[in-house]
């Protein structure tokens, strides 16, 4: 049985003990990634999927961070789409690709050159986009995304571009909305409260139960860009302030 309550001493401890796990094994993890880059992309993933289920267990153990999950049957087998979630902490970018297989996540280019972190993103394949010239970087997310589209792959996009805390509605960019309207393909929105457990920019990490919330479809066509992402805003904080 899980405690209700914890010194800040014992969370610093159960915090450090989880950071010593993380930077050790992802430095492990990363030269694994480079080996397997020879093996076609689902056995890339298949050994992404097996780290990441080891590494939510471990911070369950250690820090006590659980998790529920609705909606999942709103995730179709038979077709894919664009990803739009919250994004509140790192949390869920350890934790989505294990619900939606095989993942394209949008990310900068500078991202991949970072040692270690990088060299596994890389091998996942990702939609990299060259930020220094903007004039073209939209057109590069929707051929390179519809590619992925049309490899069955889901596109994970966090529409608010960067974490922000608990209570507290972003900006939303409608760059994944473009993508979704350029493709014709749908939109399936994620709400979640990672951020209550793991907040941004902290390094304790607090014992709790953070809900998923996966939407039901939004179709894209006959929409236009601000439409979709409008349909997506109100469902996501609507989400937000149920789930708190």
């Amino acid at each position: 049985m899980v405690k209700k309550y914890y010194s800040q001493i014992e969370l610093f401890i159960r915090s450090l003990i989880f950071s010593i796990y993380s930077i050790s094994t992802i430095v492990i993890y990363s030269f694994l990634c480079v080996f397997s880059l020879p093996f076609p992309l689902r056995y890339r993933h298949a050994l992404i999927r097996a780290y990441l289920k080891v590494y939510v267990n471990v911070l369950k153990k250690v820090c006590h961070i659980d998790y529920q999950v609705e909606g999942l049957e709103h995730i179709p087998r038979n077709r894919s789409g664009i990803i739009l979630s919250k994004h509140q902490s790192t949390w869920e970018t350890f934790f989505l690709p294990l619900i939606f297989h095989d993942p394209a996540v949008i990310v900068k280019r500078e991202l991949l050159w970072i040692p270690f972190f990088g060299w596994g993103l890389a091998v996942s394949e990702p939609i990299s986009i060259n930020r220094n010239n903007k004039s073209s970087a939209m057109q590069q997310i929707i051929a390179k995304g519809k590619k992925c589209l049309e490899e069955g792959r889901w596109i994970l996009v966090f529409p608010e571009g960067t974490r922000v805390p608990p209570g507290v509605v972003g900006h939303y960019k409608l760059g994944g909305a473009r993508l979704a309207a350029a493709t014709h393909a749908p939109v399936i929105p994620v709400a979640h409260n990672a951020g209550r457990c793991w907040p941004r920019r902290k390094f304790i990490k607090r014992p709790g139960v953070i809900r998923v919330v996966v939407g039901p479809l939004i179709e894209s066509e006959g929409r236009t860009p601000e439409e979709v992402m409008q349909l997506v805003k109100e469902w996501i904080e609507g989400t937000m302030e149920r789930i708190g």
